[in-house]
């Protein structure tokens, strides 16, 4: 396949914001992306949670670009790693999870990531790949010859140890083990460069001096921005269940984006759309709400279609800006003897009794409206209907509760 190596259509690809940095050097980055050398590079996610959201979205489609380009792009799924638990930012030892779990988790990816990226082109499709398939092989005595490798110094230099060392915070062993596997899955895929967020810059090197002194290759290293609220620094998180996941439906996708606070609206922009960036100051001129609302058709339209999001920002006109009622309402059905809240944080509507207390003291929490003849706010957080009735739980949230 032929690999293109116009210069200008690279450099709009690293220009647009999402590159944070190129390791070694971006000279010698666009000097392998230019010699016409089909170059293999690859992009990991751990199944920790069943969802992506929008920031692992942002690093798909700028792989996708690469691969446009007639590089081979590998998907690798860490179904092996995520047993282990990547420290990441993390100041106390991340929750391991059990093979179950990963199963579990990594079910319906596959039908995330395909909006992302041309799966039909057969000339040169993307890859995908687990990590379990290699790691799982190694032996003991391979584990410790590829330990070898590094120094204890070495591992304590990475923040997130060094801070739990200063703390007393307990380092557990197993937690060295991670940038160990996650630094192999760059040998066992003989990759050229490796595409991360900034948050796996230390997993990466461990990965480059593997292959170095294993394969005497050089990999090169592109770290990417993390979606954050650039007021709050408050990043998306699959473990922290925070952000937009892209496994929602339609509507729902377009609410939560519509939801977002509006120090996102350019981060988004900038990450998950391919508006050009020439526009990107008349796109915030329009203000906070036509600017989110044009947001979040683009992103509904890549993953459900134009159809599709037409609908969803129709539904949302009609349900939050006119005060109408969704189509699609969860449906509860309490049980006997059941309470509204234990229903609720049963179907995850709610986390705690506490959040419910705190709603209901908010105003939060309404009979519906259109049901209700009126609005109808619940002040009793031991509130029992009589009948089947819908509540509105906070601003966004619908729920028919069927006795």
């Amino acid at each position: 396949m032929k690999v293109i190596t116009d210069t200008k259509r690279i450099e709009e690809i690293f220009i647009r914001g999402t590159v944070v940095d190129i390791l070694p050097t971006k000279v010698e980055l666009m000097k392998r992306l230019t010699s016409g050398e089909r170059l293999r590079m690859y992009i990991g996610f751990d199944p920790t949670s069943t969802a992506l959201h929008l920031g692992h979205a942002k690093n798909i489609m700028f792989a996708e670009e690469l691969r446009q380009l007639g590089h081979e792009i590998i998907i690798l799924f860490g179904d092996f790693t995520a047993q282990i638990g990547d420290p990441s930012d993390k100041t106390a030892t991340r929750k391991q999870l059990t093979s179950e779990d990963v199963k579990k988790n990594i079910t319906g990816w596959m039908s995330q990531v395909k909006p992302l990226l041309n799966f039909a082109d057969t000339e040169n499709p993307p890859l995908i790949k687990y990590n379990s398939e290699w790691l799982s092989k190694l032996s003991f005595i391979d584990v410790v010859n590829l330990a070898s490798n590094f120094t204890v110094q070495q591992m304590l230099e990475r923040d997130m140890f060094s801070k739990r060392l200063k703390e007393n915070i307990p380092i557990h062993l197993h937690e060295f083990m991670y940038p160990l596997m996650q630094g192999y899955d760059s040998v066992a895929m003989d990759v050229d460069i490796e595409i991360c967020g900034t948050d796996q810059t230390f997993n990466a090197l461990a990965g480059r001096t593997l292959l170095k002194r294993l394969k005497n290759k050089d990999k090169l290293i592109i770290t990417l921005n993390l979606t954050a609220n650039p007021k709050t620094g408050e990043l998306m998180s699959k473990s922290n269940g925070t952000g937009v996941f892209i496994d929602q439906p339609a509507n729902s996708l377009f609410g939560a984006i519509m939801s977002l606070p509006d120090p996102m609206i350019e981060p988004l922009f900038i990450n998950c759309t391919r508006i050009p960036l020439a526009k990107k100051e008349s796109f915030l001129a329009e203000g906070p709400r036509n600017s989110k609302a044009r947001l979040a058709f683009d992103i509904v339209q890549r993953f459900h279609g134009e159809v599709v999001a037409h609908s969803a920002e129709e539904a949302f006109e009609k349900t939050f800006a006119k005060g109408g009622i969704p189509e699609d309402i969860q449906e509860i059905q309490l049980a006997k003897g059941e309470t509204i809240v234990e229903a609720l944080i049963k179907a995850g509507i709610v986390e705690s009794k506490t959040e419910w207390r705190r709603l209901i003291l908010d105003g939060a929490v309404k009979n519906d409206p259109a049901c209700a003849g009126g609005d109808s706010k619940i002040t009793d957080p031991n509130f029992m209907p009589t009948e089947n009735i819908i509540l509105k739980v906070g601003k966004r949230r619908f729920v028919k509760i069927i006795k």
